[in-house]
């Protein structure tokens, strides 16, 4: 057997189960979709957001990419962003990076990663605005952990700049912004930076015609 096959193997080993527990569990899934969180992670296949969160089929919305990057010019994130927040009505928005991250490792080098350049270019921007910090922590580990955290720093302060995330504080007073960071090595998520709902941000990035 290949090992697609095997996933595909599982796949209905796992349906047979479900229905064999709950004859009603895809009949729900297909009729609702109300998840109160919105999660945006990274792609590396170690963090998987419900396992690590317990969280079932239909609790968390989630979106990843390289990184946790939430960027002003990416149309993928933003859609995904509109939905959860003004369709979804999800009340928090995590974003999760985790300890180790390869992306944010890549970022703090010289080195030429063809196409990745342009994608972790925006993490460099992270380095650079605390370069100070950053480059005064001696060890390399655990500079890099503090970049990572950072980075979700950031990440969260650029969801309060766009559009969506104002609208929907002046409208409805939510989704509340969350930054956290997994441990790879302990299983652990450590809030890192919180933004309630409404939280006054650089005028700079306000818009007044929401």
């Amino acid at each position: 057997m290949q090992s697609y096959e095997k996933l595909l193997s599982y796949n209905k080993a796992w349906a047979a189960r479900k229905l064999t527990e709950d004859p009603d569990y895809f009949n729900r899934m297909a009729d609702i979709q109300e998840p109160e969180f919105l999660w945006i992670g990274c792609s590396d296949s170690r963090v998987p957001a419900n396992q690590i969160t317990g969280t079932k089929p239909g609790e968390i919305f989630v979106h990843r990419n390289v990184a946790n990057m939430v960027i002003h010019t990416d149309l993928n994130l933003l859609t995904v962003l509109e939905f959860a927040v003004h369709h979804l009505k999800v009340k928090h928005v995590i974003v999760c990076g985790h300890y180790g991250c390869g992306g944010v490792k890549a970022a703090m080098t010289q080195h030429n990663f063809g196409i990745i350049n342009k994608w972790i270019r925006n993490i460099k921007d992270v380095h650079r605005i605390h370069q100070e910090e950053v480059d005064n922590i001696p060890d390399e580990i655990s500079r890099l952990n503090r970049m990572v955290e950072l980075n979700v720093q950031e990440q969260v302060m650029n969801l309060a700049k766009t559009s969506i995330i104002q609208k929907a504080w002046k409208q409805s007073h939510y989704p509340h912004l969350h930054g956290w960071v997994y441990g790879l090595d302990n299983g652990l998520i450590s809030p890192v930076f919180e933004m309630s709902a409404d939280t006054p941000i650089d005028p700079l990035y306000q818009f007044d015609d929401l």
